[in-house]
């Protein structure tokens, strides 16, 4: 009687996902910087590649409604604007123009973070040795639990982007890539409030997957017909 009592409680703690992932709750979501300027001189990553990434990215997080801030820097004077693609995810939302290169520097920012009342952060940004470093490691300083989207973010080179991956990791941030998240935040295929909007994105974006997701509803689809 008493091991019959205790299985479903073992059984429910087996089935209780870890606190280190994230949800569409528990998190808020920082764009840093993605601006034309900013793109010419990434070289760490083919610029295509980036911008489809911070895309699909930005695509993820509006689908699952997070909490989503948007920086540029010197956007007038300098840096131009967001890639028009991120922009319009957010069509109504205004980045916020900094001169500072550590975003956390601006209170502005830290001030649109701390209204969510969200402990986790979820960081992208160009470059990734400067604008995505020093707000990680400042956001890590003052408790927050950073995760860096290392393939929506890039650096002048391959070995700086890479440094600095090393470096936030030191520090104590979590690498993750876009795809991921996108998928950590879905985490079951029986959420259909969010299921044909995340394999849309999935197969707009997501390369190899992206094209396996779309073969596999038309090989359904031709079963269906038979």
């Amino acid at each position: 009687m008493a091991f019959a009592a205790l299985a479903p409680s073992a059984q429910a703690q087996t089935a209780k996902p870890s606190e280190k992932l994230l949800t569409p709750t528990n998190h808020t979501l920082l764009l840093i910087d993605h601006q034309p300027q900013m793109a010419f001189a990434t070289r760490s990553i083919d610029v295509a590649e980036l911008r489809n990434n911070v895309t699909g990215l930005a695509k993820a997080a509006n689908t699952f409604k997070v909490p989503t801030i948007l920086t540029t820097v010197a956007a007038k004077s300098f840096s131009g604007p967001l890639f028009p693609e991120l922009q319009a995810v957010f069509p109504d939302q205004k980045p916020i123009d900094r001169t500072t290169m550590n975003t956390w520097e601006d209170q502005r920012v830290v001030d649109a973070v701390k209204k969510t009342g969200k402990k986790k952060i979820v960081m992208a940004a160009l470059w990734t040795e400067v604008c995505l470093i020093e707000p990680a490691l400042s956001a890590i300083d003052q408790g927050y639990d950073v995760y860096i989207v290392t393939d929506a973010s890039g650096g002048v080179t391959k070995e700086a982007h890479d440094m600095a991956v090393q470096r936030m990791i030191q520090a104590g941030a979590h690498p993750i890539t876009w795809l991921q998240y996108m998928l950590e935040l879905q985490r079951d295929w029986a959420r259909g409030e969010t299921y044909n909007a995340v394999t849309k994105i999935a197969a707009d974006h997501a390369g190899g997957y992206g094209l396996g997701l779309i073969y596999a509803k038309d090989m359904f689809h031709a079963q269906e017909g038979k």
